[in-house]
């Protein structure tokens, strides 16, 4: 059965300490809540094993913000799928915008982090989306077929079905440009149909696709009434529990 879920991204935030005061916070507030939707927080990976020790895990997930490509050896400063598994966390977050943006993450990478992350145990939350000048030349759809094919296809049935999928509408984010919950929508039930040509109509209607423009207290409860959003990758508005939470209860 398709999950809703509302994944927290930290991104380069929070020292250990005010991680651990948020996480905890939320932690506390949810205690006499009953969510309507799984919750997850990414975190720095400094951060990973404590705030897994400090929280409920049963109520909240842990996740990382990325992994390495590799399993082990001599890769100074990266961190592994293991690693990660081994620190009480239960998903990770793949190839976000930034990711492929910044450090040229490429199909190829990502598809053996994936590899890796399913091998360790962990869920990925894999992101695609286009940019702004895609999306303004009507390839989007093109676009995150291409995201998907390249680094999921390879999946069998089974693995597959560990996936949960991350919309982001780059050119929604930071631009001044909108995207509506049509357009969210739209381009989230058209993933539901590539997915559902290659792994079947079943799969692709368990699958969990989320929406990562920045969705807020403001727009969540539009979002995710819609048949194919399935709730939300968010960034900014979950360093705070106070605008985290409005979000989490749009179900």
């Amino acid at each position: 059965m398709r999950k809703n879920i509302i994944a927290g991204n930290w991104k380069l935030n929070t020292t250990l300490a005010e991680g651990l005061e948020l996480a905890t916070g939320l932690n506390e507030v949810l205690k006499g809540k009953s969510p309507k939707c799984d919750v997850v927080i990414g975190v720095p990976f400094t951060h990973l094993a404590s705030i897994a020790a400090a929280i409920d895990t049963r109520k909240i997930g842990v996740a990382a913000q990325n992994s390495a490509d590799k399993e082990k050896g001599a890769f100074t400063g990266e961190v592994s799928a293991a690693m990660i598994a081994s620190t009480g966390a239960k998903y990770v977050i793949l190839g976000h915008s930034e990711r492929r943006a910044y450090y040229h993450e490429t199909p190829e990478i990502l598809q053996t982090k994936v590899n890796l992350a399913l091998a360790n145990g962990l869920t990925p939350i894999f992101c695609i989306g286009e940019v702004l000048e895609e999306r303004e030349a009507g390839k989007h759809f093109q676009v995150v077929d291409k995201q998907v094919e390249a680094s999921l296809f390879e999946l069998s049935a089974e693995d597959f079905a560990k996936v949960v999928i991350a919309y982001e509408p780059v050119w929604a984010i930071g631009t001044g440009k909108t995207a509506t919950s049509d357009q969210a929508e739209e381009i989230h039930a058209h993933i539901r149909a590539t997915l559902a040509a290659k792994f079947g109509a079943k799969a692709a209607d368990d699958c969990t696709i989320l929406y990562g423009g920045s969705m807020n207290a403001g727009n969540a409860k539009d979002l995710v009434s819609r048949p194919n959003v399935d709730g939300g990758l968010i960034g900014g508005a979950s360093l705070s529990v106070a605008n985290f939470l409005p979000i989490i209860e749009a179900f």
